[in-house]
């Protein structure tokens, strides 16, 4: 038993020497900011409008935080070849997983997106999918060196065609959107043809648009959405507009902690809309100290990056750096209506269990590949 404790005592010790802090402890102050702001944003409306506890959800979101850090501390101190092996051989079981959706999946509000699982009720497969695809396509783009890289490329465009389609069909634009785009960054930045990258992209597009355009009953919502987008007078537009309204009401300082009426008129206001809450009670200021903390993460990655010498690590840390760009600022601009609502969750901050473990599993890959060697 000594020696056992001994063991992983020296683990965590190498671990932590080895650890990025300023990563760590950046990734950490996101998650309890979360936490912080699903107390100030859902409290209040479970007592008045819902048979529960008070503090609920702030109890929910409290729990998938500490598994959400166990998690991310699990994943980084692995061994970065055994984690990869591992990923790998997870993102199929992913795919798997999001199969099932349209079968055995739960709808809610006309999507079906999560699965009832026994020890995860509501789980939304895709937050799952989108780490594991990163992981996937950096190996399959670097390391299948034998293979001619044309034939590398498409075949990572086979499962991100396979992934779209499972997530049209759900529906579900707005991941759709984010994993495309993730996508297409790491095959730039791969330094694949452009030609043949606009033509892959060009018959993605038009895919999605026929699937679309001829099942107008299934998809046809997103016409819809796009037309209010254009113009709020022809459309239901009352979520997006309250979540304008109380980002100007808030202004520069915000109204106060808990003097907020954003999160008592739009049901979806501690997910979809959490970054309009924010900016309603604490001000624009601290919206952009959030944007400020994401994309100071995202320097000291690239900074990892330049100094690299393991392409399949840089075009990893590539690919999940931009999925948390991406997600963030899709998520801002849904909720400033520069972008029709898509339904997307602000990374480590929006209330839900999906979201937070798949926020999770993103940084703990992104310390495990920044450390400055392997924990053996």
């Amino acid at each position: 038993m000594f020696n056992f404790d001994r063991e992983n005592t020296g683990l965590l010790a190498k671990w932590w020497r080895n650890i990025d802090k300023q990563i760590f402890f950046l990734f950490v102050f996101l998650f309890l900011l979360g936490l912080f702001f699903s107390f100030s944003s859902t409290s209040p409306v479970v007592a008045e409008k819902m048979n529960k506890q008070t503090y609920y959800f702030f109890i929910k979101h409290l729990i998938f935080v500490f598994i959400s850090l166990v998690l991310l501390i699990t994943i980084s101190i692995q061994d970065k070849n055994k984690l990869t092996e591992r990923l790998f051989i997870l993102f199929f079981m992913s795919i798997l997983l999001l199969l099932l959706v349209p079968i055995l999946g739960v709808e809610v509000k006309g999507s079906r997106r999560w699965l009832n699982l026994l020890f995860f009720p509501q789980f939304q497969p895709i937050e799952l999918v989108k780490p594991l695809f990163i992981i996937f396509v950096a190996k399959t783009v670097v390391l299948n060196e034998k293979i001619n890289i044309y034939y590398r490329h498409l075949y990572s465009f086979f499962f991100l065609l396979v992934i779209a389609i499972l997530l049209i069909y759900q529906p579900d634009l707005g991941q759709t959107l984010l994993i495309t785009l993730t996508w297409i960054t790491m095959i730039f930045v791969s330094g694949f043809n452009m030609i043949i990258l606009s033509i892959l992209g060009f018959l993605l597009f038009s895919m999605i648009m026929f699937i679309i355009f001829f099942f107008p009953e299934k998809f046809g919502y997103i016409f819809f959405r796009v037309k209010t987008f254009i113009d709020p007078n022809k459309g239901d537009n009352f979520q997006s507009q309250k979540a304008l309204d109380a980002i100007t009401q808030g202004g520069l300082m915000g109204q106060g902690m808990g003097e907020g009426i954003l999160k008592d008129k739009v049901p979806e206001a501690h997910t979809d809309y959490i970054i309009a809450v924010i900016s309603e009670e604490f001000g624009a200021i601290f919206v952009l100290f959030i944007v400020a903390i994401i994309l100071f993460i995202s320097y000291k990655v690239l900074n990892k990056i330049f100094s690299e010498n393991n392409e399949f690590l840089k075009l990893a840390l590539v690919g999940l750096v931009s999925i948390l760009i991406i997600q963030t600022f899709i998520h801002i601009g849904v909720n400033i209506r520069l972008i029709p609502t898509t339904g997307m969750t602000l990374p480590f901050l929006s209330y839900g269990g999906s979201s937070l473990i798949g926020s999770s599993i993103i940084a703990g890959i992104i310390l495990n590949f920044t450390r400055k060697d392997s924990v053996r």
